[in-house]
């Protein structure tokens, strides 16, 4: 049985055995892999079992699906290249745990391939805010002044404002005129 093992920072190690024809990969949960990180769409590719075929189809994503660099909206990967959805990077493993082709799927040659130079795969990745940053309050170039965050003044929404409250006083000044006319 094949699998994707997931290549990027913070994720590294994390696994997902392929076992059905059909697997959604995605940031929500009703994904069968998810993946919850802002770069992977909500519902981003498929994996489909054809075969001895491994077959990753785009769902349409924002930042896109590749495979070893190439940008692809169906295409066949084959174990050992590296997949990628937005950020993340996932590897395609065989069911022995190696790089080797799935069971049935033929190869070019029965000839060893040359080593091959190993590629950096580091990703950087945006952190968030941690808690204690923000019990701190703001951060350093933020806040020149010291004064912290304040309101904008809205000149315009005040002089509306004040123009609205005096119009009210006219007009219920007039009803009650009106008013005063009929009773006499």
């Amino acid at each position: 049985m094949a699998k994707l093992v997931l290549l990027s920072a913070g994720m590294t190690g994390r696994a997902h055995e392929l076992k059905v024809d059909k697997t959604t990969i995605g940031r929500v949960d009703d994904n069968t892999f998810q993946i919850p990180e802002p770069s992977v769409s909500s519902h981003h590719c498929e994996i489909l079992l054809r075969g001895s075929d491994v077959v990753v189809h785009d769902l349409n994503s924002t930042n896109g699906t590749f495979i070893n660099g190439e940008k692809v909206t169906e295409s066949v990967l084959k174990p050992g290249q590296v997949l990628r959805l937005g950020q993340i990077e996932m590897r395609l493993e065989a069911e022995n745990g190696g790089s080797a082709p799935l069971a049935g799927a033929a190869t070019a040659s029965s000839a060893p391939s040359p080593a091959k130079k190993p590629v950096d795969q580091t990703v950087v990745m945006q952190r968030g805010v941690k808690l204690d940053e923000l019990e701190q309050g703001a951060r350093s170039g933020f806040d020149t002044a010291g004064k912290g965050f304040s309101k904008k003044e809205d000149k315009a929404n005040r002089i509306i404002w004040i123009s609205a409250g005096v119009l009210g006083l006219i007009i219920i000044a007039l009803i009650l005129y009106a008013m005063s006319s009929i009773g006499k």
